[in-house]
């Protein structure tokens, strides 16, 4: 046994197999990142938009002092939301696609919905130790949308945020020229269907979600003026029979639910379309082993907070459609982290 001034020299001389930049990742990630929320809420983004600004601009703009102001245009910088030429700063193509109120990707009600939502490490800690998920207290997530109108529009205006970018991609990833209708089921706010319509021609959608949902997406829809390519239909995926159609699209939708109960969506729809119907997931998807990508890891974190499922792979989702009698079943990425999983009914 070594005696304890050995282990003191061992200590001394010995240099770690790695460096530390994984744990320095970790300890200042969040802080780096929420620093984004602090430069939404203050209107930096927007600010920056009407002209290049200087770092003194910036305080006297937002009333803040310089070395905070410096801060969070460091950090926007860092992240590639910002750009500097000279002494002036400026937003890259990135800044304004995504966090300008006037773009139609604009993502600035998911981050408003995040800063209102964002579990404590106590939220967090009470969750994974008892596999229980804490959003809204705990209850039914979906009635509590159904009983608080509010509650839902804010969260359907989330969820366009995060679907309108993908959602501008994955119709280009499959030839949907001979279909005529898309059921978009747990459709949210539309975006999907009003994606899919602009791009093929030929396509009706209908998205059937709860009745506060449909309220919001018929506001959405008519946004594009598309009310007669793209209706509501207001049911529960559970227990009411879909609407006809010869494509049935979900997104992130399976990722809300454990596998057994996925089953049962992925079997419902093969019994509701006709021969040659189609069906379509669209998730964040793990890698085939679950190493990665770190965001949907992370990602699957907040879903098991907010729901009963979690993130699947690929592979997962591919197995759970052959199951369920859907043939020619692929994998594609679509879109950053997204991808679909799709196969046709024989």
């Amino acid at each position: 046994m070594n005696r304890p001034a050995d282990r003191q020299e061992i200590l001394r001389v010995r240099k770690p197999r790695t460096d530390d930049r994984v744990l320095m990742d970790i300890e200042n990630a969040a802080l780096g990142y929420m620093s984004i929320f602090v430069a939404h809420k203050l209107k930096l983004f927007s600010f920056l938009d009407e002209a290049p600004r200087s770092l003194s601009q910036v305080c006297q703009g937002l009333n803040i002092a310089r070395r905070p102001a410096e801060a969070l245009l460091c950090m926007s910088l860092t992240l590639g939301l910002v750009r500097k030429q000279e002494d002036r700063y400026t937003l890259t193509p990135m800044a304004e696609d995504y966090l300008l109120e006037t773009s139609p990707f604009y993502w600035g009600h998911a981050l408003d919905l995040d800063m209102t939502m964002a579990p404590s490490f106590e939220d967090l800690e009470r969750m994974l130790t008892s596999d229980a998920h804490q959003m809204y207290g705990g209850g039914d997530w979906v009635k509590s949308h159904e009983e608080d109108p509010r509650q839902a529009q804010a969260f359907t205006r989330a969820m366009h945020s995060y679907s309108m970018g993908p959602a501008s991609a994955w119709p280009e990833a499959l030839d949907l020229s001979g279909h005529r209708r898309m059921l978009d089921i747990g459709g949210g706010s539309g975006a999907h269907s009003i994606s899919a319509v602009l791009k093929w021609g030929n396509l009706q959608a209908t998205c059937f979600d709860i009745a506060p949902v449909c309220d919001t997406a018929r506001d959405y829809i008519a946004q594009y003026g598309l009310q007669s390519r793209v209706g509501t239909h207001t049911g529960d995926m559970w227990s009411d029979p879909f609407p006809q159609a010869d494509l049935h699209f979900y997104s992130m939708v399976y990722h809300d639910w454990p596998l057994d109960r996925n089953r049962f969506l992925a079997r419902k729809s093969f019994e509701s379309l006709e021969s040659g119907g189609r069906i379509i997931v669209h998730e964040m998807l793990y890698d085939n082993d679950k190493s990665g990508p770190f965001t949907v890891a992370a990602y699957n974190i907040g879903i098991l907070f907010c729901t009963e499922g979690e993130q699947y792979s690929g592979t997962e989702l591919a197995g759970l459609l052959n199951d369920a009698g859907f043939t020619d079943v692929l994998v594609k990425q679509t879109f950053g982290y997204w991808g679909i999983v799709t196969g046709c009914k024989p």
